[in-house]
């Protein structure tokens, strides 16, 4: 299934362009997720935690990363499994960012494939809200580093940025109710 989705940074394309160039630090913004190894050549390993609502999934996996700095735009191959569920899932995203008058626009477009228990929920506007509610928080948690690194806090100690806890499938349907009724899409 395609996924698209956009969101703006309040900062300029450089400086976007730089955490976009720091794996470690976008990983440690991206709700759920864990990178467990570097291991060179724009190869990583990683977990990703997803909780919706009774459903839960714990991917160890790895992601490719290849950047073109002159287009500022990269491009991430990955496959996870999870072992205790028994889901896999198979992502290919480019992504691009462009300076706007607001700060820096990053556009992401995937494929997303999955399998096994979790594919229940592989409906497309089902992971699209899901892939905009992770995108919503992704955004906050880079708006947070950029101001705890212009007060000068160190944010490259522990954790970095909260991971989630769950995404509530109440509050995904909820929202596509919504949209139906209302007859448009919620942002």
């Amino acid at each position: 299934m395609k996924i698209s989705q956009s969101f703006t940074v309040s900062k300029p394309l450089a400086v976007v362009w730089a955490l976009f160039e720091d794996i470690p630090a976008v990983a440690r913004c991206m709700p759920g997720a864990e990178l467990t190894e570097d291991k060179g050549d724009g190869v990583y390993a990683g977990r990703l935690g997803i909780k919706l609502g009774p459903f839960s999934a714990h991917f160890d996996g790895e992601a490719t990363v290849t950047r073109n700095e002159a287009d500022h735009a990269g491009h991430v191959e990955g496959r996870g499994i999870d072992k205790r569920g028994g889901s896999r899932s198979r992502l290919s995203m480019d992504y691009r960012l462009v300076e706007v008058e607001e700060g820096t626009r990053v556009t992401i477009d995937a494929e997303l494939q999955l399998s096994g228990p979790i594919a229940q929920f592989g409906r497309t506007s089902i992971v699209n809200e899901t892939a905009a509610i992770l995108i919503g928080q992704f955004v906050k948690n880079v708006e947070a580093k950029f101001a705890a690194i212009e007060a000068g806090d160190d944010v490259d100690e522990g954790e970095g940025a909260s991971h989630v806890q769950g995404i509530s499938a109440g509050s995904v349907a909820w929202k596509l109710m919504k949209s139906k009724l209302l007859g448009r899409s919620q942002d």
